[in-house]
């Protein structure tokens, strides 16, 4: 009786306890694993923050790689073992981004949240994989690159590339990261300023991922044949953007 008394107290009554939860937020960080259970999840599968962030983590290939859904951007991780059998997945410049656990839970690190914040499993993903284009394709694309980052600049800046049909996908990404970052570093403090000094993106082939400022030509160099870590990250692009500064 006392126990009831004090269910009833805090809000608690007969049969809510099977209630379904409001929201799928609560839905899935609510249910917590049995402490010692392993949980699989597949190799591409589909995640949710607490803030309500959704991403896609594919463990598929030789490189674990993430794109969340409101950002074209795939970003290619690199695994280390960490204590306690846990793993951490850093981005290109070092940075912790994702700690799996051994148990299967995950946390992701953000510039919001540094501390890390808890994700649930929220379904199978599909595959990131670059998209094979045509010329033309490549063409439209290169210029919508040209139009974000001259935007950005409030200057002109054009964007070439020396593609084949191997790497007309991958340059197309590339260019579309590289504007991605124009975008970023023109939300800097003297961001303009920062990108007075370019006015031509170049993308070549070769065979490692590059990225370099030169008498005001963004050299990009991409990979093909290392799919998107065959290109450089718009972290990266902007550490050469503004190490120019």
């Amino acid at each position: 009786m006392a126990a009831l008394l004090a269910a009833s107290a805090l809000g608690f009554h007969p049969g809510s306890a099977q209630a379904a939860p409001d929201k799928l937020h609560d839905g899935l960080f609510k249910k917590q694993q049995a402490p010692g259970r392993q949980f699989n999840a597949p190799p591409v599968a589909r995640y949710v923050t607490e803030d309500g962030d959704v991403f896609t983590l594919d463990r598929s290939g030789a490189r674990p790689m993430i794109r969340f859904d409101d950002s074209p951007e795939v970003w290619v991780l690199t695994a280390q073992p960490a204590p306690r059998g846990d793993v951490i997945y850093k981005d290109e410049l070092g940075q912790p981004v994702l700690r799996a656990t051994r148990l299967g839970g995950i946390t992701l690190f953000t510039e919001e949240r540094p501390n890390g914040q808890a994700v649930s499993f929220a379904g199978p993903g599909l595959g990131l994989r670059v998209i094979p284009i045509s010329a033309q394709a490549l063409g439209e694309r290169l210029l919508h690159a040209a139009v974000r980052s001259g935007r950005a600049a409030h200057r002109a800046i054009t964007y070439q590339a020396d593609a084949s049909s191997a790497s007309a996908g991958l340059m197309s990404d590339a260019a579309q990261v590289t504007s991605l970052a124009f975008l970023e570093v023109a939300d800097r403090p003297d961001g303009r300023g920062m990108l007075s000094g370019v006015a031509k993106v170049q993308l070549v082939e070769a065979r490692k991922p590059s990225v370099t400022l030169k008498g005001g030509v963004l050299w990009i160099a991409v990979t093909p044949a290392d799919g998107f870590a065959g290109r450089p990250s718009s972290e990266r692009i902007i550490k050469a953007l503004t190490r120019s500064r």
